[in-house]
């Protein structure tokens, strides 16, 4: 538990070391050393944390897999793959991809006009483009512009529709027309949140019937040698490994089909992402029943197995997985800013020269506790505190006594906790969730991670620090958000325990994990709460070095963003204090520098943590 299932989640990319949570990475860093840098800075709030070389890692990790897979079963064609944009399209995400990605010739994935500009400036020359999704004429245009240009571009039909465009727009104008492919409807769906992707009632592709009409459009249009592709995705998250079987068995006859109905140029299955991360910290409630090796053996194999069956040609292949590469290169970061049970502390303790009677046994038991005697003591402290609460309410004693003995009593149940942590009783585990503690974090759920509150997707979190200590405190965590939502509750089903901490006396950091797949990007500004200020580390053997500092958005930028004008909203600020009353004049002045600097900071939470 104190490792909070880093064996589980991490991968490995993470390890425990002298109580810090450290990179298993070459010069191995803790990542509560990277925070305290760039903190050192005046840097305030929660912060994104980027580490490229585990995008290196993911990406030559599926290759891998692949042509280990593809050798073993004698397979005759080869291994591509793309990422899908939709993911992360953030800057430092995607140079980071690109950049980790070109010796593999690894390409994007475009599903709108944005994206697929995205895609031909930042795709290098060569790799692949695919481009999925609801397109109309501009958009079929734009792939023929990214064909002339030189890319190796393929733009996958949705619909009839869609392929009656790419004919017209390749008879209007003489350009390079792109590769084709063809999204097939199977009968067979997925599994998991997002197993709605396949099936025959999924929001995309083809019938056999229009994909027989396909054929006969592309013949009558002489574009039959150009239809290289056909794809399915059978949704994010995959749980199960037995649909996606089904699945290729599926789609390896429909290609196997096409191929002896004269679509010699089909070359291609592109199997979709869906290749699931694990995010649970829980052995009883892992994401996936598979592995990498069992994934990319089972593709090959599956598609082997129909083509020799078939006697036809074996497909390349293709995929779209985004989560796998990027889910893990991210942790967010936030200071815990306060302990709701904080006043529950020894030092607040005020005794009188004389206690009531009750009170002076609770300071005994308090004094006395063993690991021997703390269950039958924790019994009378929890008995005295019921007849101290019934002497309140009758008026024979005062706030203060009443004071003096919640704080004995949560000591106590805190130390009979600590003393049986390694075989705890039901009784005292259920007592751990009546006192969970509530840890208010300085960031926004639903800014940073609106997976868990639109999904109930849950992220691994652990403390950065204090690791070589019991957590002993069932936590919950609440955001700094105006929203009862924003908060990630006890679950005892999937407890999270955290420290007991002074945080007047001192800092604590936590850190949420995996957080790298679509979080950034589904990010609301709720409460006017926008994306953290993201560095990347690059990690060598001698270091590390912090680049790519992109700073949250101050107030008034945020402002600006909704469309206000933010030299109409600080002149009207300034107005107002001008005109208003102040005893001098350097008042007024250190007033307006405080108004401008306040407006210049980003909108988290500065207090010392």
């Amino acid at each position: 538990m104190n490792h909070f299932g880093l064996d589980i989640w991490s991968n490995k990319n993470f390890i425990v070391e002298n109580g810090e949570v450290k990179l298993n990475y070459k010069s191995m860093p803790s990542i509560l050393e990277l925070v305290q840098e760039i903190r050192s800075n005046d840097v305030r709030g929660p912060m994104l944390l980027r580490f490229p070389h585990l995008i290196k890692k993911q990406i030559s990790s599926l290759y891998s897999y692949f042509d280990k897979a593809i050798k073993a079963n004698n397979y005759k064609g080869n291994f591509n793959a793309v990422f899908p944009l939709k993911v992360n399209q953030f800057p430092h995400a995607i140079d980071a991809i690109t950049k980790q990605g070109k010796r593999f010739n690894y390409g994007l994935e475009a599903g709108s006009k944005a994206e697929l500009i995205l895609a031909m400036s930042k795709t290098p020359i060569g790799a692949y483009i695919t481009v999925n999704g609801f397109k109309d004429k501009e958009m079929i245009t734009l792939g023929f512009i990214a064909a002339q240009s030189g890319h190796n571009i393929t733009l996958t039909i949705e619909g009839l529709g869609e392929l009656e465009t790419i004919i017209e727009v390749a008879q209007e104008c003489k350009l390079k027309v792109p590769d084709i492919g063809i999204r097939v409807r199977l009968h067979s769906a997925g599994s998991g949140i997002w197993a709605k992707s396949g099936g025959m009632d999924a929001k995309f592709g083809l019938t056999s019937t229009e994909i027989i009409e396909a054929i006969k459009l592309l013949n009558e249009a002489d574009l039959l040698k150009h239809l290289s592709m056909i794809h399915f995705h059978l949704g994010s998250q995959m749980s199960d490994i037995a649909p996606l079987k089904k699945a290729l068995r599926e789609a390896g006859n429909i290609y196997a089909e096409l191929r002896k109905m004269g679509a010699h140029s089909l070359d291609n299955i592109n199997i979709g992402g869906g290749l699931a991360v694990e995010y649970d910290q829980h052995t009883k409630s892992k994401a996936r029943n598979y592995s990498i090796d069992e994934f990319t053996s089972s593709v090959v194999f599956s598609l082997g197995q129909v083509m020799d069956a078939k006697n036809v040609k074996h497909p390349n292949i293709f995929t779209e997985s985004g989560r796998f590469i990027v889910a893990s290169h991210a942790v967010l970061v936030t200071p815990v800013l306060e302990l709701f049970t904080h006043d529950y502390q020894e030092k607040l303790l005020n005794f009188k020269p004389v206690n009531p009677p009750l009170l002076e046994e609770l300071i005994e038991l308090n004094k006395l506790l063993s690991n021997q005697n703390c269950i039958e003591y924790l019994h009378d402290a929890l008995d005295h505190m019921e007849s101290l609460l019934t002497l309140f309410d009758l008026g024979y004693i005062d706030l203060q006594d009443r004071s003096n003995a919640e704080i004995l009593v949560h000591n106590i149940i805190k130390r009979a906790l600590y003393l049986k942590s390694a075989d705890p009783t039901d009784e005292l585990e259920q007592l751990q969730v009546k006192l969970q503690e509530r840890y208010l974090i300085n960031a926004s759920i639903f800014q940073s991670l609106p997976d868990y509150w639109g999904l109930n997707q849950h992220f691994p979190v652990m403390p950065l620090h204090y690791l070589n200590t019991t957590p002993l405190r069932a936590a919950s965590l609440w955001d700094i958000t105006c929203d009862s939502d924003g908060e990630i509750g006890f679950d005892p089903e999937k407890p999270l325990y955290l420290h007991d901490i002074d945080l007047d006396e001192e800092d604590y950091f936590l850190g949420f994990f995996n957080v790298g797949a679509y979080q950034e990007t589904l990010g609301m500004n709720h409460n006017l709460f926008t994306h953290p200020s993201e560095y990347t580390i690059e990690i060598d053997e001698d270091g590390h070095r912090i680049i790519n500092e992109v700073e949250s958005k101050n107030i008034l930028e945020i402002l600006e963003s909704l469309g206000y004008r933010k030299d109409e909203i600080l002149n009207k600020l300034k107005g107002d204090l001008i005109k208003s009353d102040f005893i001098s004049e350097q008042e007024k002045n250190d007033t307006l520098a405080k108004l401008e600097t306040f407006v210049e900071q980003n909108g988290y939470l500065r207090t010392t943590n």
